[in-house]
This record gives structure tokens, C-alpha cells and sequence, in this order.
């Protein structure tokens, strides 16, 4: 096990470096001069060039990747150009809330969606999976901003059960959650009714059907412990994209998070707080798969030899 963990470790390195390559390519090959928006346009050309120096702007594009790459090793990511306060501080200001609504989306994506896959697969009318599989349709299909505005529009705006912006406490974080677990919620209920579906054909089913077993211990004690490896390996990709599409959510529910922060980061060409948020957010996202990857020992012990 500690040289599997050693080697998923080692692995995490080029896959950080492609990411902080591609966005600092991105973010630098895209129009836009921070220093023009910062001073405006009617800027003299010697007020620009002062600044770009002291900003480090004017340096080629190589060796000001390498310096960068060169703090982040450090545990520097710089200090904002819009602000001038340090990325690290602009991130753990911002990250919390996103977090909170990440998780609780999470949760209630993993919930609805294998307790909806499980009964899909389980069920003894076709009805019932039909009407299940169509729910999940809808899901995968309303974009995310679409789907908000109609939550704020029924629940807050009309019977004025819940509260539009994040001033509303925890009641506030019900109709982003709900918003941003919704296609994660559908993707994992497609899956796991799939996964079940798999394993209910296996032979060892058959034998415990034939032995008399109850169909409900069938499906919940022999099948689904089985058919989650699949759908825990969807559910960990999924929460870094939960992170990434806390971007919309917070702008339609004015959730002040770290979605809004890298909006405003990427308008205003702000390149090491953009490149900050993305190195936070990638690293979060192949940590937590390793972390599957140690999980599935639990849940498959054969994974823990091979």
C-alpha cells in the first residue's frame, strides 16, 4: 500500500505542472493587458511601462512562468495585480464558502442520485425506472443558470419560502446547493443504476436468489457495495467540477466565493491570483482521487494487490 500511495504521489507532479503550463499559457495568450485596464486607456505609455516592470510583465513569457513556478514550489503564489495583497490571503478568504456549498451540494447529489439509481434498478415496474431515467434527462439537460433562476423564481421570489442571497444563513445555501447538486445528482443516479443493474446479473445474485434471500437484502447487503466502486470514482471527479461550477451558481445566488473571485481574477487579467485559484482548485481535484483510489481497497479488498 505505501508504494502504491508513493507512485499516485509522484504522479500528482506532472499532472500540476501541465496545469499551471496550460492556464499560464491561456491566461497570457489571451487579449487583454492588466496594465491597460488597471491605468485605463488614455494612459501614458511611460506610466505603463513603469508598471509593467514593476509587475514583472515586461520579462519574456519563459522566464516569468519559471518564476512563478518557482514561489508556487515555495508555497508563494504571489501577490494579487489588482489588489497587491497576497494570493494566498485572497484564496482563504474566498475558499470557505465555496467549500461549504461544494460539500453540500456533494452530499446531496450522492444521496439523491444512488438512492434514485438504486431504485431505478430495483424496481419491479418498468413505470418506475422509466419515470426515474426521464427525471435524470431533465437534469442533465437544464443548464445550471437556467435551473437557478427558476429555484429563486419559485421558491424565493414567489411562495418566499428561502431566501435569494447568501445574507440568509444556512437557509441561504439550500437553493445554490440544490441548483449546483442537481446534474451531479442525475450523472450519478445514471451510473449507479447502471453499476447495479451489472451486478444483479452476476452469478453470486443468482445463488443468493435461488438460497432464498430477500430481495431487498439482495440489492442493498450483496449488489450495491459491489456496483459503488464506479460510482464513488464518478463522485470524487465530480467535486472538483462542483468547485469549478460554484463560478455560476455563486453569480446567480451573489454567493461571495471563490468562483466569483476567479471571474473577476480572469476579466481583469489578474494573472497570479487566476493562476492561484487554478493551481488550488487542480490540486484539490488529484488529491481527492488519490484519496479514491485508497478507498477502494475498503470497498474491493482484491485492489489492494494489484
Amino acid at each position: 500500500m505505501r508504494a502504491f500511495l508513493t507512485r499516485r504521489l509522484l504522479l500528482l507532479v506532472p499532472t500540476l505542472l501541465g496545469v499551471t503550463l496550460a492556464t499560464f499559457l491561456m491566461l497570457h495568450l489571451t487579449p487583454g493587458d492588466p496594465v491597460t485596464i488597471m491605468l485605463g486607456e488614455f494612459a501614458s505609455a511611460s506610466d505603463v511601462a513603469r508598471l509593467r516592470a514593476e509587475l514583472g510583465l515586461d520579462r519574456p513569457i519563459v522566464v516569468q512562468y519559471l518564476k512563478f513556478l518557482g514561489r508556487a514550489v515555495r508555497g508563494d503564489l504571489g501577490s494579487s495585480i489588482r489588489s497587491r495583497r497576497p494570493v494566498q490571503e485572497e484564496i482563504a478568504e474566498r475558499l470557505p464558502p465555496t467549500m461549504v456549498l461544494a460539500l453540500a451540494a456533494q452530499v446531496l447529489a450522492v444521496c439523491a442520485g444512488i438512492t434514485a439509481g438504486v431504485t431505478a434498478a430495483a424496481a419491479r415496474r418498468p413505470s418506475v425506472d422509466s419515470a426515474i431515467v426521464a427525471v435524470t434527462l431533465v437534469g442533465l439537460s437544464m443548464p445550471t443558470f437556467w435551473s437557478g433562476l427558476l429555484l429563486i423564481l419559485l421558491f424565493s421570489l414567489t411562495l418566499g419560502w428561502l431566501p435569494i442571497t447568501a445574507s440568509g444563513g444556512l437557509r441561504a445555501l439550500i437553493l445554490p446547493a440544490v441548483t449546483l447538486a442537481a446534474p451531479a445528482a442525475a450523472v450519478l443516479a445514471r451510473v449507479t443504476r447502471a453499476s447495479v443493474l451489472e451486478v444483479l446479473r452476476q452469478d453470486y445474485v443468482r445463488t443468493a436468489r435461488a438460497k432464498g434471500v430477500s430481495e431487498r437484502l439482495v440489492v442493498y447487503r450483496h449488489a450495491l457495495r459491489n456496483a459503488l466502486i464506479p460510482v464513488l470514482t464518478v463522485a470524487a471527479l465530480q467535486f472538483a467540477g462542483l468547485v469549478a461550477g460554484a463560478v455560476i451558481v455563486e453569480s446567480v445566488f451573489s454567493r461571495p466565493g471563490l468562483g466569483r473571485l476567479a471571474v473577476t481574477a480572469i476579466l481583469s487579467r489578474d494573472f497570479p491570483l487566476a493562476q492561484g485559484i487554478v493551481l488550488v482548485v487542480a490540486s484539490m481535484y488529484v488529491f481527492v482521487n488519490v484519496g479514491v483510489d485508497l478507498v477502494y481497497g475498503v470497498l474491493d479488498p482484491r485492489i489492494r494487490y494489484q
